[in-house]
């Protein structure tokens, strides 16, 4: 895969494509991430890359020509282009595997007030990463990215991501390391029986419990099956005993 990312500060990719498993793809040659820095297509003499909005208001607007231009750099038949922004599509897991199936992505990032509205006809999807602002696309980008990155064949186990949260639409359930016991609280038992199925039904159970609690609309993208249903049973008895 090569992802390939429009920006104006490609100094502020220096950290996350030279760390953890960013980094560690990139050895491998199972990704290639390039930053096209926009300023550089810039065809006046100031090298601006912005200017005021027509109609008025606040902020600068970034101008076509440089992005356009900078796009076209890149683009492929194979190519896929998204821009970031608060109207498109919210990112999840599911649009992550459906990314990284891509031959070739191409992330815009906007700055300042966003891009002239005439770079959409050259994007073929709009994505957010959650109902908040943030200065530019470049954030976003890098979620995406690490999120595609990761679900590569060979960049991670493939089991390593099989039990993760939202990947069957559930939370994943708690993790614990050495030491056995800190400040009073104890790893549980069955994780220390060496009963795999055992294990395999506590995990299940407390990923139902997870769920319930911080995620319950979860529970209407992919109903209960069978045994999860007998389990939320017992979650429930075991709430209310709670009180």
């Amino acid at each position: 895969m090569k992802i390939s990312i429009l920006t104006l500060f490609p100094e502020m990719y220096e950290g996350f494509l030279n760390t953890s498993i960013i980094k560690k793809a990139r050895l491998k040659e199972l990704v290639e991430i390039e930053c096209i820095d926009i300023r550089s297509f810039t065809t006046n003499k100031h090298n601006r890359v912005d200017d005021y909005p027509f109609g008025g208001g606040q902020g600068l607007v970034m101008a076509v020509q440089p992005v356009l231009d900078a796009l076209n750099s890149v683009k492929q038949e194979n190519s896929y282009t998204l821009i970031s922004s608060p109207k498109g599509t919210t990112f999840n897991q599911k649009k992550a595997r459906e990314l990284s199936l891509k031959d070739h992505i191409i992330f815009i990032c906007g700055h300042y007030e966003g891009i002239d509205d005439r770079i959409l006809n050259y994007v073929d999807e709009e994505i957010s990463i959650g109902d908040y602002i943030l200065t530019g696309g470049e954030l976003a980008s890098m979620v995406i990215s690490d999120a595609i990155v990761r679900l590569l064949d060979g960049v991670i186990k493939e089991a390593s991501h099989q039990d993760e949260s939202f990947e069957e639409h559930r939370l994943e359930y708690p993790q614990y390391t050495r030491p056995l016991i800190y400040d009073g609280i104890e790893v549980p038992d069955v994780l220390l029986s060496g009963h795999h199925e055992e294990i395999r039904k506590y995990r299940l159970k407390e990923s139902l419990r997870q769920t319930w609690h911080k995620r319950p609309d979860l529970f209407i993208k992919e109903p209960l099956n069978e045994e999860e249903t007998k389990m939320m049973i017992e979650i429930l008895k075991e709430e209310m005993k709670k009180g």
